[in-house]
């Protein structure tokens, strides 16, 4: 059974961890539940900080992670220059919210995506729109041996979903 593409239950999958796997997930959780708590909508306490990815099966694997607010996919047949306006015209150059941020840019870590984060984050700079890419870095410091792309996180969803809610809701010791 191929997990990154399984139409099972996010419950039902039984997830695949290798050696240091559960360390590196570890590290890149502090990231996710940063990204998290800035993507929600501000009516659930959060920034309503949009996420760029690629393509839907990007969005797809956040929001099994748990990503809940809105997720923006740069290939829906726009050039990059239309995308780069729209983007400026909807979350403007700085998150009102936080003073953060506009926008967390996450593409994939393989040859392609490395050059549209490069690309997007330049464009985007020219605007003085800033970009988080906090969580893009963790994940291709500690992640390029699990997958190389956005999708791929689904094969570990379960165990960063638990991690992340760890980060957010540390056990207190009694």
């Amino acid at each position: 059974m191929n997990i990154d593409n399984s139409d099972e239950p996010l419950e039902m999958r039984t997830p695949s961890i290798k050696g240091d796997v559960t360390e590196r997930i570890a590290k890149v959780s502090r990231f996710f539940a940063d990204a998290i708590v800035r993507n929600k909508p501000i009516e659930t306490r959060g920034s309503g900080c949009p996420v760029i990815v690629e393509g839907r099966r990007d969005a797809s694997a956040l929001r099994e992670i748990g990503f809940s607010g809105e997720i923006e996919v740069l290939n829906r047949g726009w050039d990059k220059s239309r995308f780069v306006a729209y983007i400026y015209d909807n979350y403007g150059i700085r998150n009102l919210v936080d003073q953060g941020p506009s926008v967390i840019l996450l593409m994939d870590w393989d040859r392609t995506g490395m050059k549209l984060q490069s690309t997007l984050s330049t464009r985007f700079g020219a605007l003085d729109l800033k970009v988080d890419e906090d969580l893009w870095r963790s994940l291709v410091k500690n992640m390029k041996s699990e997958g190389k792309t956005v999708e791929s996180l689904r094969a570990h969803a379960i165990t960063l979903r638990e991690m992340i809610s760890d980060q957010l809701f540390p056990h207190s010791l009694e």
